[in-house]
């Protein structure tokens, strides 16, 4: 009993004299779970759909702890707003009724188009039905001395006080459920189990929530982020190996993106990670024109050995209306033509005489996934050439069978609850929106579409920068092995020759 000292009113050094001491601390953890809350998460969710909106919902009443009592819910719950009620009845079936109108004690019918009753639970099970208002001028009676009541006794709970026996009420309204609400064959057995003896009834404040709160279910499912998942998500990495039949040493990822998205500064924010702290090997920031004039491949080396990890990331001059990368330069990038550290110069056009040219690239030397980075808080701004040029890339890439990802850059500046927390970032509204908006743009499916935050002010790494940025590249490296797959089979079809590997 530990556990209940603090919370008993009794002192605690003759804990061990009182013989009343066990009876008042349960008495104290019975009452205590009488006032807890019922409505679940599931049934929030459920009440959202009905209500077209999401909301949160605040318990005005509750007759186990406030007294099953009509003068007592109207004090708590007259001219509060839209509410919900709920009957938890003793053979488990939980049901009720939602207006969006305000309770007021007027002793008369309220109009509500909104109104409607419902079932959640039918004897313990999963079994939700919503019936909507079908005379809205009596949506609710709402009289001072009756409990909750909808439509034309539809459902009218209790009038007066109604005294608990046992472990619950018999209520001493009744129901002549189909008056005032559409019933869709349910009946008073199939919503109510006929009878009207409840173990509890709730009444619930229902508010629209403040737009950008976070969702109450992520709309993207991952693991739980802590440090036991950062560790695991950097050894699964740190092992990570391509395909082994291809025996390609490196899977090789192409950043494609406008100027200032945070293509150099992602390759900075995934060594960074790798080598312990903040580090600024590519050269990033925010100039008008692309700071990035050279194509470089970067290494991510092991912090501790100091060799490669077996993937790297190709840096290459940022997309703009009128410069950067063009289709040409994209498909000699793909196919693994082009030398590393290679000086771009738009008045020398690549060639298969430019300086180093790979005239016979192998498999190795291949893109094996693009990266499209955009800045997450200039997407609905996107110039329209910049649209088009990436397009064009889009229609050169699927030639190739190459998947395409895109990286949503700078989302703590799209999203405040973001912002304040990184880890609520699968909770935010604000980000799926931006999400489903770029899976349209770019006609690639929602799973590729990947929020990141790069590391640009800070000068200690973040655990949960870490974690997203991880689980990012791990996605991306599952992407490179299905091109690495799918090559894999065209050679076992006999439908392509086995490139040298190129080691």
């Amino acid at each position: 009993m530990d556990g209940y000292v603090q919370k008993c009113d009794y002192d605690p050094w003759k804990r061990y004299t009182s013989d009343s001491y066990t009876y008042d601390c349960e008495k104290t953890k019975k009452s205590q779970t009488l006032h807890q809350e019922l409505i679940k998460k599931n049934d929030k969710l459920q009440l959202n759909k009905w209500t077209a909106g999401r909301k949160k919902y605040k318990l005005l009443y509750k007759a186990t702890r406030d007294k099953c009592c009509a003068s007592v819910f109207h004090d708590n719950c007259n001219n509060r707003g839209p509410t919900v009620t709920l009957l938890y009845n003793i053979n488990n079936s939980v049901f009720g009724g939602y207006t969006s109108v305000n309770w007021r004690s007027a002793d008369a019918y309220h109009n509500d188009d909104k109104a409607f009753l419902f079932r959640l639970y039918q004897k313990g099970k999963w079994n939700p039905v919503i019936m909507k208002v079908k005379d809205s001028r009596k949506s609710i009676y709402d009289d001072a001395s009756y409990g909750p009541t909808f439509g034309g006794h539809d459902l009218k709970t209790f009038t007066g006080t109604i005294n608990r026996s046992r472990d619950y009420f018999q209520l001493n309204g009744n129901s002549n459920f189909g008056t005032s609400y559409s019933m869709n064959g349910e009946t008073y057995d199939s919503i109510a189990n006929g009878h009207l003896q409840v173990k509890d009834i709730e009444v619930y404040l229902v508010e629209d929530l403040p737009a950008g709160s976070p969702l109450d279910e992520p709309w993207r499912k991952t693991p739980k982020w802590d440090l036991e998942l950062l560790n695991s998500l950097k050894e699964k990495i740190e092992r990570y190996r391509p395909l082994q039949e291809l025996k390609v040493p490196q899977a090789r990822l192409l950043l494609v993106g406008q100027v200032g998205a945070g293509k150099s500064s992602f390759f900075n924010t995934i060594n960074s990670i790798f080598r312990g702290h903040i580090t600024s090997q590519a050269c990033s920031g925010n100039a008008e024109h692309s700071l990035t004039t050279i194509y470089r491949m970067y290494q991510v080396r092991n912090r501790t050995s100091g060799k490669p990890l077996n993937f790297r990331l190709h840096d290459t001059k940022g997309i703009e209306a009128d410069q950067g990368v063009d289709a040409h330069e994209m498909c000699f990038l793909l196919d693994g033509h082009i030398p590393d550290r290679h000086q771009f110069n738009p008045s020398l056009p690549l060639s298969t005489d430019t300086l180093g040219f790979v005239t016979s690239p192998t498999l190795s030397d291949k893109i094996h996934c693009v990266l499209f980075v955009i800045d997450g808080s200039t997407v609905d701004v996107i110039p329209e050439k910049v649209v088009e040029r990436i397009k064009s890339f889009q229609s050169r890439i699927n030639q190739r069978g190459v998947p395409q990802v895109v990286l949503l850059t700078r989302i703590d500046k799209v999203c405040e609850v973001t912002g304040e927390d990184l880890s609520k970032v699968f909770y935010s509204p604000v980000i799926q929106e931006m999400v489903d908006k770029v899976s349209q743009i770019m006609g690639l499916p929602r799973s590729h579409i990947l929020p990141v935050k790069n590391y640009e002010v800070e000068m200690e790494l973040n655990d949960n920068v870490d974690i997203l940025t991880l689980l990012t590249l791990q996605q991306m490296l599952h992407f490179s092995d299905d091109y690495m797959y799918n090559y894999l089979d065209q050679i076992e079809e006999g439908k392509i020759q086995k490139l040298s590997i190129g080691e």
